[in-house]
This record gives structure tokens, sequence and C-alpha cells, in this order.
């Protein structure tokens, strides 16, 4: 049987991925001691890779496609090709950030006064390449893990990955500029591309995930309205896009039925209710596909 070779990320997307994944229809279970996780769809074969690495074995089509940080892609300078970008990070529905951070009383103020100066970061390349558009030189050196910890005393500033904010708050760091903005994306090789088979496999992964993301912050809702009520109802119902309106037998009413953002509900419920909306039901979502 045909197998698409597929990359997850291993890490601090991890577990993000794998209930994305879970949501999309695709149970991954994951052995604390291997990197082959198993798949419940035969014609996936999962491999576990560092998402800095992963663009280059893309590339090589070493595998197939995979799930990575538009950063990294970018760092390795990979030829891949970018099926789908799908915003989610490790905590929440959101692009990160690589931003330069320095101590709380530096005296560095902005990204122009890191002249001459010495930072450590992960991307080294894209921090470069970013200096040098300001045509500011410093010296950037390759940082080999808790690079929020060596400034001040080791160097002037850092450029690290912020998806809150919390974590450079906590080490009493603050932000001067942001380097770039990322986002996980849905990467091919280009040949793997090209066969129909596999082509076919990534795009429908690509729909099934970018499904699962939409729906994370989403709810169903459901309800019943009299005649009389209807219209009053539908000016208060927010949708994502028009509402599902079904006529009741008897000519007793409607059946309502609509998705929102799960943010809204809480504040919409009360108020349905008010202007006459019975069996309320809210039902959580696996996929949206628009």
């Amino acid at each position: 049987m045909k197998k698409l070779r597929f990359g997850i990320p291993k890490g601090s997307l991890q577990e993000a991925t794998i209930g994305m994944m879970k949501n999309a229809g695709y149970r991954v279970y994951v052995s604390s001691r291997s990197y082959y996780p198993s798949v419940d769809d035969e014609e996936l074969s999962v491999r576990l890779i560092r998402p800095q690495d992963m663009s280059r074995y893309v590339e090589k089509g070493i595998i197939d496609a995979g799930l990575t940080g538009q950063d990294w892609v970018e760092e390795a300078g990979s030829d891949v090709r970018c099926v789908e970008k799908l915003v989610y990070a490790k905590q929440k529905l959101t692009k990160v950030r690589w931003v330069f951070a320095v101590p709380e009383n530096s005296p560095i103020k902005s990204v122009e006064d890191l002249q001459g100066k010495r930072i450590s970061t992960e991307l080294v390349n894209v921090t470069k390449r970013y200096l040098e558009e300001k045509n500011i030189h410093a010296e950037v050196e390759f940082s080999h893990g808790a690079t929020e910890a060596k400034a001040p005393d080791l160097v002037d500033a850092i450029v690290e990955l912020t998806e809150t904010g919390s974590s450079l708050r906590a080490n009493n760091l603050r932000i001067i500029d942001t380097v770039t903005e990322s986002a996980t994306v849905f990467i091919s090789n280009h040949k793997s591309w090209e066969d129909p088979w596999n082509r076919k496999k990534i795009e429908n992964l690509a729909i099934l995930f970018q499904g699962a993301i939409i729906a994370r912050d989403k709810v169903g809702l459901k309800m019943n309205i009299s005649n009389e009520g209807l219209n009053t109802l539908l000016e208060k119902l927010p949708a994502l896009r028009a509402p599902t309106i079904s006529q009741l037998s008897g000519n007793a009413g409607y059946a309502i039925e609509t998705i929102l953002d799960e943010s809204v509900v809480r504040n919409i419920i009360p108020e349905l209710k008010r202007v006459g909306a019975e069996g309320i039901i809210e039902y959580p979502l696996n996929k949206v596909i628009l």
C-alpha cells in the first residue's frame, strides 16, 4: 500500500499538532521513547522531526510533507512548497513572533542601538538578514539553549520566540523590536506534490487541518423560536454565515441552527432566552470547512 511520509514537529508544537490532528479525524499515538508515532490511517507513515530540521528533510524528499514554522523554512532557506498556512501555536490560535529583547535596565532602547553589540539566538540567518536591511552591524551568535538567561552577562541582546511575552517578562527582559512573525505551515516536497496520489492525500490533509483549526474557537448553537419572535431573534444572532431556519411541524415556529464564536456565546444565550428562544443547545465542533 502506498503511504505518504509525513512529519510532525517534535517539541513545543507537538501536543498542539496532535490535538489538531485529532479534531481533523486522525488519532496519533506517541510513545515516549519512539520517533515513529502510530496513526489510525494506513496511508500515512508518521515521523517526529524537530521543526528546525523539517524543511530540509522535506526539500530532500526524505519525507513527502510535514508541519513546521515558517520561520524555520526561512532560516534553512529550503526550497519547498507551502501547501497551507495553519495559524495555531503552543498555547492559542495565533501567530508567534521572534523579537529582540534586552534586560529591563539596559540602555538599549531601539534596534538601532544594537550597532556593534553581541546578540544570541537560534534564528541566526533571519536575524542577520534583518540587521543587514537596517544597515546595523552586530555580532550574531547561535544559541544552543537557555537564550533568555544569556543577557546581560554573556550578550547584549537576544532574539527569542514569543507567543504571549510572559516568559520574557518573567526573565526581566523587554522587547525592543520584532524580527519576524511566523505561523505553522504545511509544506511539501516539490516532486511529491507532482505525484497525483501524494497531492490528493496532501490536499485532503490540508482541508481537514484547516477545518479543525477554524473550529477550535467556534461552537454550534440550536434553538426553537415562535413565529412571532423570529425576526427579533435574527437581529440578535451573529453567524458564520446566514443561520439555517427550518419550520417546525404544525406551524409551531422555527428551528434555528448556526455557528458562532465561542467567546460571544456566554453573552448571547441570555439575550436569546429573553426574546423567546427555547431548547437552546450549544455543542462543540471538530471541523468547520469553509
